[in-house]
């Protein structure tokens, strides 16, 4: 049984490696078995601690341990094998060596087998709670969309019918190959593929969720509720918002320095007011000193959850997609906090193609709308609604 997985991201330099160390810390004290792993290049993991951190799991507290994922040291293992098996599959498709050797250099490999190894210590280790130190923002978006987009490459260039009926990998050798070693990439490919399925399975589960870290400015702020509907639209859920770095109040205090804060103040909690919309919003007042080592990150926890379960997310649990019967008509809800955003829509076969602000997403229609036409859509505060109505040359079909 895989543990409870909980990502921390942000605009890069929001303090999420600082609010992932606390929550891991916190969950520790609690009693719960709690690694957290860092994938931010940047690797400050360690710092936050005040220790050295590696590739194993370091214990930095009872019941909590740290670690830091190597993308490099993954790619020079395991990738290079399965780079190998893909140029085999397009020479056998008539690709020239040169061009087989581009085609197999994917965007975001490094990325994508972090998150791997990421789920690996999800389910092999003896974790009650993996907290994921991820990187900026634009980062993990990209990193939490990569195995769905490297499936969907994968399948275009050696369909799934292809890996299981053996005979035709010697075909499209045309001779030149074994088919042991045709074989031998259908096996590889195969068990990419599925690895690929159990990452989509792991990032869509009830059982992982994503805290969106930000400090109260309107540009942090705009990029979050943008990140809320990226999220949305790959169907991982995010369950908590945290605005960091809140200046204290000075109350009742005059000078120009309480003078400074209170106006700053004011203009922070405007931008958490035009954020109610996402749920409630946790927040962390700015500290003087910078929280390094275990007691002092369970201060901040401490400011954080206030007393609260660190896992006890805030978020709705509202389904991605729902449908319902309206009068003669069916409606598909989508659960988006679009807002301000460019919205478009289009029909694609057996699928929905939404687009929010140039990230697009195939939703995959129930085929009880397959055999109906789109002939409207609406937004309001719950997100978007899509209706459609049966079409008569499919219905009876």
């Amino acid at each position: 049984m895989s543990a409870r997985l909980l990502l921390f991201t942000g605009k890069g330099g929001v303090g999420k490696t600082t609010l992932a160390a606390a929550t891991s810390a916190a969950l520790a004290a609690g009693g719960r078995k709690a690694l957290v792993v860092s994938t931010d290049p940047a690797h400050s993991l360690g710092d936050a601690f005040g220790v050295t951190l590696g590739v194993e799991a370091t214990e930095v507290d009872a019941g909590l341990h740290a670690a830091q994922v190597d993308p490099r040291a993954l790619v020079d293992g395991s990738w290079r094998e399965l780079r190998g098996h893909l140029r085999t599959v397009l020479a056998g498709a008539g690709v020239d060596e040169l061009a087989a050797e581009e085609l197999t250099v994917l965007p975001g490999v490094e990325e994508l087998l972090a998150l791997t190894e990421v789920r690996r210590l999800a389910v092999t280790g003896p974790w009650d709670v993996v907290v994921v130190d991820c990187g900026p923002t634009a980062e993990t978006l990209r990193l939490l969309a990569l195995p769905e987009a490297v499936g969907s490459y994968l399948e275009r260039l050696f369909p799934t019918h292809r890996r299981v009926v053996r005979g035709l990998l010697a075909g499209l050798a045309g001779g030149a190959a074994s088919v042991e070693r045709w074989d031998a990439t259908a096996d590889a490919l195969g068990r990419l593929a599925e690895r690929l399925d159990q990452l989509r399975g792991l990032l869509t589960s009830a059982d992982t969720s994503v805290r969106l870290v930000l400090t109260p400015e309107r540009v942090v702020a705009a990029e979050t509720r943008r990140t809320v509907t990226a999220l949305a639209l790959q169907g991982i859920r995010v369950d908590g918002v945290v605005a960091n770095r809140l200046v204290p109040d000075p109350g009742g205090d005059t000078g120009q320095a309480a003078a400074w804060l209170r106006t700053r103040r004011t203009e922070q909690e405007a931008v958490l007011a035009a954020l109610a919309d996402l749920g409630p919003v946790r927040t962390v007042e700015h500290r003087a000193a910078e929280p390094v080592g275990v007691p002092a990150l369970l201060a901040v926890a401490d400011a954080l959850y206030r007393g609260a379960d660190p896992l006890a997310g805030d978020g709705a649990d509202e389904p991605l997609i729902a449908v319902d019967r309206v009068g003669d008509e069916y409606e598909l809800r989508l659960s988006l906090a679009v807002g301000d955003s460019d919205l478009d829509l289009a029909r694609v076969g057996d699928d929905l193609a939404v687009t929010v602000d140039g990230r697009r997403r195939l939703i995959a229609l129930p085929s009880l709308l397959r055999r109906c036409e789109v002939v409207g859509a609406e937004l309001d505060d719950t997100g978007l609604a899509v209706r459609f109505r049966p079409d008569p040359d499919l219905w009876m079909r």
